[in-house]
C-alpha cells in the first residue's frame, strides 16, 4: 500500500494543494470564536486608523496647497513635478507587470515540466522511504520543502548512486521554481507599493490642478460663459481648420490668445538668432508666461503628452482608405496627459468624433491639437507650460474607431499644424521619448 501514498503525495507536492482543497469537508456554519471576534475588532481597528490617517494626510495636503497661496511659479513647478512623478510611476507600473506576465509565465512552464517528470520524482522519494528518510509533511504543497528534502538525502548519501543525477537535476529544477517564487513575490511587493504611490501623487495632482483653475476661474469673470459659447460655435463649423478659425475670431478668450501667441513667437524669432541652441534646460523656468523658445526651435525636445504605445503614425493608413494626419497612442485607463509643448488654450471641449479636444496656439502659425481625452483640466485662453498636466484618458476610446485599433482601449490623438496644414510631429519628440513608443 505503500507505493500508491507516495504516488498521491508526489502529485499533490507539484501539483499544488487544489486537490486537497477539492476534497476538504464543506464548511459548517459554528460559533463565532473568541479569536474571530478579536481579529475582527482588530480589522476595524485598522480601518479607523487608515481612515484617520488619510484624513490628516488630505488636512496636511490642503495646507500645503494653501501655504502656495498666489505664487504661481512654485503652483506650476508643483503641478510639473508631481504630473512627472506620476508619469514616471506609471511606466514603472507598466513595466512591472510586463515582467510579471512573463515570469508568471516562466513559472507555468517549470511546474509543468516537474508534472511531467512524476515519475522521476517517485522513485527518488520511494528511494528516501526505503532508506529511512521520512517526507517532511509540508511537501504536499511546498516545493521549498521537495528541494530541502532532496539536498538532505543527498547530503547524507541517501540516494542511491544510479538515482543521485536524477535527483540532481530534480532538485536544481526545483531550486530554480524556489528562486523563480521568490522573484515574483518580490515583484508583486514593489507593484502593490508602485500603486499606492501613484494613487497618493493622483490624490495630490488631483488637489493642485483645482487649486489652478480656481485661480485661473477668479482671474476670468466670464469663464463658464465663455466656455459655452465655445461650445456653441464648434456646432457651427465642420473640420479642425474650421474650429481654429472660428475660436481665434469669434471668441474673446481664444482671440486674446491667438494674440499673445502671435506676439510671442515675434520676439522668440527675434532672440533665436543670439541664442545658442536651446537643450532640454530650456523649460526650467517655470514663471514664464510665454513660450520658452519658438515652436519651431523646440525640435528634438518635446516630450509626449501620455505614456502608451503608437498605434498609428503620421502618413500611415488611417484604415479606411485615408492618410493618418497626427499619431495614436493607446494608453493605460486613467493615464494622465500633459501637455507637449508651451502654448495658449485656443479650445477645450467636446468636438464631432475627437471626444474631449484640446487645442492649443503654440505661436508662430503652429497649433498642437490632442484628442480622446475623457476629462479636460484646463479653460479657453489659459497658458499652460510644457509638461503641465492638462487632462485624464477614460477606460475605452473616447474618439472615432478610425483612430482607434481596439475600441475598447483608450486611445490620444495628437496632431501637429502649420498654418492649418497637419505637419508630421516626429522631428519634434525628444529622442528618449521615440524609445519610449512602440509600434
Amino acid at each position: 500500500m505503500r507505493a500508491p501514498v507516495i504516488n498521491l503525495l508526489l502529485i499533490a507536492s507539484v501539483s499544488g494543494a487544489s486537490l486537497a482543497q477539492a476534497q476538504s469537508p464543506a464548511p459548517q456554519t459554528a460559533a463565532v470564536s473568541p479569536d474571530a471576534i478579536k481579529q475582527r475588532e482588530q480589522e476595524l481597528e485598522a480601518a479607523r486608523a487608515s481612515k484617520k490617517s488619510a484624513e490628516e494626510a488630505q488636512a496636511k495636503l490642503k495646507s500645503e496647497i494653501s501655504s502656495l497661496g498666489q505664487d504661481r511659479t512654485q503652483l506650476n513647478q508643483q503641478l510639473i513635478d508631481t504630473a512627472a512623478n506620476v508619469r514616471a510611476v506609471e511606466t514603472k507600473i507598466d513595466e512591472a507587470e510586463t515582467r510579471l506576465k512573463t515570469l508568471n509565465g516562466r513559472e507555468q512552464q517549470m511546474r509543468s515540466s516537474l508534472d511531467s517528470r512524476r515519475a522521476d520524482i517517485v522513485e527518488v522519494l520511494a528511494a528516501l522511504q526505503r532508506a529511512g528518510r521520512r517526507t517532511p509533511p509540508a511537501l504536499l504543497v511546498r516545493p521549498e520543502d521537495a528541494l530541502q528534502s532532496l539536498r538532505t538525502a543527498m547530503l547524507l548519501g541517501a540516494v542511491v548512486p544510479e538515482l543521485r543525477g536524477r535527483a540532481e537535476k530534480i532538485a536544481g529544477e526545483l531550486g530554480e521554481l524556489v528562486a523563480l517564487r521568490k522573484t515574483i513575490a518580490a515583484e508583486r511587493d514593489q507593484l502593490a507599493s508602485d500603486r499606492d504611490k501613484v494613487r497618493t501623487d493622483q490624490t495630490r495632482l488631483t488637489a493642485l490642478v483645482d487649486e489652478r483653475q480656481r485661480q485661473q476661474a477668479s482671474r476670468e469673470k466670464d469663464l463658464d460663459a465663455e466656455n459655452a459659447r465655445a461650445i456653441t460655435l464648434s456646432r457651427q463649423v465642420g473640420d479642425l481648420q474650421g474650429l481654429i478659425a472660428k475660436m481665434e475670431q469669434d471668441l474673446q478668450s481664444a482671440a486674446k490668445a491667438a494674440e499673445k501667441a502671435a506676439e510671442a513667437a515675434r520676439q522668440a524669432e527675434a532672440k533665436a538668432a543670439a541664442n545658442a541652441k536651446p537643450g532640454p534646460g530650456t523649460f526650467k523656468d517655470r514663471s514664464r508666461t510665454t513660450p520658452a523658445i519658438a515652436f519651431a526651435s523646440a525640435k528634438g525636445l518635446l516630450p509626449l503628452p501620455v505614456n502608451g504605445n503608437k498605434i498609428r503614425d503620421f502618413g500611415g493608413s488611417d484604415g479606411v482608405g485615408g492618410v493618418q494626419k497626427g499619431i495614436s497612442l493607446a494608453t493605460k485607463p486613467g493615464s494622465q496627459v500633459t501637455t507637449p509643448c508651451d502654448g495658449w488654450v485656443v479650445y477645450s471641449g467636446p468636438f464631432r468624433s475627437y471626444g474631449q479636444l484640446l487645442i492649443l496656439n503654440a505661436g508662430g502659425g503652429y497649433h498642437v491639437l490632442i484628442a480622446g481625452m475623457e476629462r479636460i483640466s484646463v479653460n479657453i485662453g489659459q497658458f499652460v507650460l510644457t509638461g503641465e498636466p492638462v487632462a485624464t484618458m477614460g477606460s475605452t476610446s473616447q474618439v472615432a474607431s478610425i483612430l482607434a485599433t481596439n475600441a475598447s482601449q483608450p486611445v490620444l490623438y495628437v496632431e501637429f499644424r502649420k498654418d492649418g496644414t497637419p505637419i508630421d510631429p516626429g522631428p519634434w519628440w525628444a529622442a528618449n521619448e521615440g524609445e519610449k513608443v512602440r509600434g
